[in-house]
């Protein structure tokens, strides 16, 4: 019995060194990690923009005409009446 809580105190004691080990590699590496991400975001955004913008912009532009009318009459301007 007493081999099996040793056995049991060793691994315990590993899990706790990993966790430990591995909370202050994060913890140093915060920044790097924190840059990594917000890289990967910002290409994830550009390439889903890039996707998405030839449809949006084929949708929101109308067809040009074949052909086009005269051109529009000269006008005189209209004044505002003075009081």
């Amino acid at each position: 019995m007493q081999k099996v809580i040793n056995v049991l105190a060793v691994l315990s004691f590993l899990g706790t060194a990993g966790i430990i080990g591995g909370g202050t590699v994060v913890y140093l590496r915060r920044d790097a990690i924190a840059e990594r991400v917000k890289e990967n975001v910002a290409k994830a955004a550009t390439e889903a923009i890039t996707e998405a913008l030839p449809g949006m912009m084929d949708a929101a532009l109308p067809e040009l005409p074949a052909t086009t009318g005269g051109a529009i009459p000269n006008t005189p301007p209209t004044t505002i009446p003075s009081f």
